[in-house]
């Protein structure tokens, strides 16, 4: 092979390595993705700021229920991570992508309020932002999947799955203003 074949060939291997496949489990970390800046709180230095949150990923498969009242028992104001913008769920993603590539599927902290169809975020805050994946949520009014993940089928948008299924997931508490740097 010569010269031209071989820089083909090296220039293909390496466009293949930085190329991100669309199913979750197969993001490839090598693609660029800033991580988020750590908190700057006390004892929380090792969580990551996300817009006027701090978050950690916890990488214990739980179900929903018990991810929530362990992100409860973390941190005083702990809960599941609610995403209320775009910026906010690229950020949720690169840590998950960061911190455990192979399994990317994680709790966030959305749920169908009693066969309603409408979703809340354990938090309390509005629900003002969504990113499913194509044809989801497919089980509104049934109890069937009432609780929110992300990473099922497309890596970076949202799922209606079980509750009671176990996946990692990441806690966030909400910075006080004089705590935002």
């Amino acid at each position: 092979m010569g010269k031209t074949g071989m820089r083909f060939l090296l220039m293909t291997l390496f466009f293949a390595t930085i190329k991100r496949d669309d199913a979750a489990g197969h993001a490839n970390v090598t693609a660029h993705c800033p991580m988020p800046k750590h908190c700057n709180v006390a004892g929380f230095n090792d969580w990551y700021k996300v817009g006027r949150e701090c978050v950690n990923y916890f990488n214990t498969n739980l179900n929903f229920s018990d991810a929530e009242f362990s992100c409860r028992s973390k941190v005083p104001g702990g809960h599941l991570v609610s995403l209320h913008n775009k910026r906010a769920n690229d950020d949720i993603q690169c840590i998950v992508e960061k911190l455990n590539p192979k399994h990317l599927r994680i709790w966030l902290g959305g749920y169908e309020f009693f066969k309603t169809g409408k979703f809340f975020w354990t938090d309390g805050s509005h629900w003002d932002y969504e990113i499913w994946t194509p044809g989801e949520p497919n089980n509104i009014f049934t109890s069937t999947e009432d609780c929110v993940e992300m990473n099922w089928n497309h890596v970076g948008k949202w799922n209606d799955d079980s509750c009671m299924n176990k996946k990692s997931y990441l806690c966030a508490f909400k910075l006080k203003c004089n705590s935002e740097q």
